[in-house]
């Protein structure tokens, strides 16, 4: 037998209507927002996560996918949606198109790095981007759209938020950095002393235990920005108390890749497990140059699926229940079973969900698998139905049951109880 590859996981049709209702909750916050969906390749050329993401990241160093094509050419399958988006707005010249341009994606993404709760080396994401407008307005709208993504699924988390500020006001702060951390580089593991030389901003996400206690003591970013950063920063905070979104201002947050700049913010929960971000983004108004387009400001958030998921389960969020069909017809003979899949496909050109027998049941086998099913009518058709041209249409929920011509299934279903009696 072949097993599934580490780090993956199926979704099992037990399961994918989970994943539909967070999708629809997706789309749906989309559209409340005006923003437009997007699809760029599952693989890029690896250049475009190396100048994007940052080639001092973790995801760059030690988790990518990449390898040589047939044309002997790097590519690399997607770490994460933002580089694959900014790569499609500068090849398919939308800086001169109406802006902002707001898009969203659901994509799948692949990381190599050890599975654990929530997280997958496959895993997919939900992402909005916004392009074009420098505003403090713009860094609200994406934290307002991630809000109200999480709402319509129940869940609740405390938004936290920072500014690591500008390349400008950031110089003094990482020289500040590491004239903390020098004296104290031999308590910190090897990571941290790598990061130390090439962006001492990236030792603040530390996660080992160690080196956590040594950062508590930084210096905050926040004491370092520049006025334009710290105007910035406070416009921000106001817009968010006008639109009714609470937050707390957390210095420590810098984010794991290093496109941003200005503003950055996680929604956090502590019910999914030792890490408890289900959604982060930020302001990246380095990105587009930086990959080679015009200069635009930039500013999204992503979640991860996996993550939403494993947390609505474990606090007992609702999901909607599980579809089934609308009518289950069991036939009890060969030409009952024609009859039956007739009916069957006329009720399905009616957008009706439908079902018949394709395993040659009994009748009573059949009526089982239609209560396994969870169908909310059934009907038998037999010699008796296919002479007078009509079924009795019963009820599963209560037992109770309606004669009814054939012709006339199709309304009473799609008018539910107002035909009953």
């Amino acid at each position: 037998m072949i097993n599934i590859p580490k780090g993956t996981k199926d979704v099992l049709p037990s399961q994918a209507y989970k994943w539909q209702f967070i999708e629809d909750c997706a789309r749906k916050t989309a559209r409340q927002f005006n923003i437009n969906e997007v699809r760029t390749p599952v693989f890029e050329h690896t250049e475009l996560f190396a100048r994007g993401v940052g080639d001092t990241t973790d995801i760059v160093n030690k988790e990518m996918y990449t390898f040589l094509d047939k044309g002997g050419r790097s590519v690399t399958l997607k770490p994460e949606g933002t580089a694959g988006v900014a790569r499609m707005f500068i090849e398919n010249g939308l800086a001169s198109s109406p802006l902002p341009m707001k898009s969203y994606y659901i994509t799948p993404c692949y990381r190599y790095e050890r599975p654990q709760a929530g997280r997958l080396r496959e895993f997919h994401q939900f992402g909005v981007e916004i392009y074009g407008s420098p505003a403090p307005s713009a860094d609200v709208e994406a934290i307002f759209a991630a809000s109200a993504f999480l709402q319509k699924l129940g869940i609740s988390a405390q938004l936290r938020l920072n500014s690591i500020g500008c390349p400008a006001c950031r110089a003094g702060y990482n020289a500040a950095l590491k004239e903390y951390f020098r004296p104290r580089l031999g308590e910190m593991c090897a990571t941290c002393r790598e990061r130390f030389e090439k962006n001492p901003l990236r030792m603040l996400d530390c996660k080992e235990e160690g080196c956590k206690a040594i950062t508590a003591g930084a210096p905050k970013i926040l004491d370092y920005l520049c006025p334009d950063c710290a105007a910035h920063f406070q416009k921000v905070k106001e817009l968010l108390a006008a639109s009714g979104i609470e937050y707390v201002v957390d210095p420590n947050i810098v984010r794991g890749l290093d496109y941003y700049t200005r503003t950055v913010f996680e929604f956090v929960s502590d019910s999914i497990g030792a890490q408890g971000t289900v959604c982060a983004g930020g302001r990246y108004d380095g990105l587009i140059a930086g990959l080679g387009g015009p200069s635009t400001p930039a500013v999204g958030f992503a979640a991860g699926l996996e993550r939403l998921l494993l947390l609505m389960e474990n606090t007992g969020v609702q999901f909607p229940a599980a579809p089934v069909p609308d009518i289950y017809v069991a036939g009890m003979d060969k030409a009952s079973r024609t009859r039956a899949l007739s009916l069957v496909a006329a009720l399905r050109r009616q957008d009706i969900s439908a079902e018949c027998d394709l395993m040659e049941r009994s009748v009573k086998a059949q009526l089982k698998y239609a209560d396994k099913l969870g169908a909310r009518y059934v009907a038998v058709i037999g010699e008796n139905e296919l002479a007078e041209g009509a079924v009795n249409l019963k009820k599963m929920s209560d037992g109770s049951s309606v004669k009814l011509p054939f012709g006339e299934i199709c309304n009473y279903l799609k008018k539910g109880e107002q035909n009953n009696g």
